[in-house]
């Protein structure tokens, strides 16, 4: 076994095995425990009581953060000309359509997300072979296909995130930065859990909320205790 570091041992200290914390000291506990020397995404992962082998049980979604991710998010806009300078002016990082279409198809992906228009999905699906791998295909129920293409670029910009339970009942997403406050990261935290809540299918038996955990990127992870975001 290889021996502990003074770090990791500074952080063993602070934070109990097996103790449930509140969602308020959890994200106080991360930011302490956190040692690498860049701003380090914090992390959540809720363990839910479905079966997403169930199409009845599968839990999908989106969230508004109200605080953001703290990440740059690259957004494409493949839209009409018309709808172009609506979408450079929400904040696109890139905008077009036959161009960036061709562009993947020779395997560019330098981006996170892509907002289309329902009309415009017909040339999209053939690019499934490409962006489907990398979770990049737009999609109606996460809100990256719509004919408000100027909104949906500002929502995915200020902190929207799609989300979508997998294999092994887990949900994971990215809620914000070591460098936010504990208070932002609990506020980020507590709106993505109590969308999940809201999301219980009617399907799901016995305890919803298994298990949630917060981490940021090579730190401990530090177990909520899911009344503390229920009761408030």
């Amino acid at each position: 076994m290889s021996k502990l570091t003074k770090n990791q041992k500074l952080a063993n200290s602070k934070v109990e095995a097996g103790k449930s914390y509140s969602l308020k000291e959890a994200s106080a506990l991360v930011k302490e425990v956190t040692f690498t020397k860049f701003d380090a995404s914090v992390d959540l992962d809720v363990r839910l009581g479905v079966d997403p082998r169930k199409a009845n049980q599968m839990v999908r979604g989106v969230v508004s953060l109200p605080h953001g991710t703290g990440k740059q998010i690259r957004v494409l806009a493949l839209c009409s000309p018309d709808a172009e300078a609506d979408a450079q002016a929400a904040g696109a990082d890139f905008v077009g359509l036959d161009e960036y279409i061709e562009k993947i198809k020779g395997g560019w992906t330098d981006i996170d997300v892509i907002i289309t228009q329902p009309a415009i999905m017909g040339k999209i699906g053939a690019l499934g072979r490409v962006l489907g791998p990398r979770g990049l295909m737009p999609n109606p129920k996460s809100g990256t296909v719509t004919n408000d293409i100027a909104t949906a670029v500002k929502e995915v910009k200020q902190g929207k995130i799609d989300f979508k339970v997998d294999k092994n009942g887990i949900v994971h997403a990215s809620i914000g930065k070591v460098s936010f406050d504990a208070d932002k990261l609990a506020d980020n935290a507590k709106e993505f859990i109590q969308t999940l809540i809201k999301l219980k299918p009617a399907t799901a038996k016995g305890t919803y909320l298994k298990s949630i955990y917060l981490s940021s990127t090579m730190s401990l992870g530090v177990k909520i205790d899911p009344k503390s975001v229920e009761e408030n």
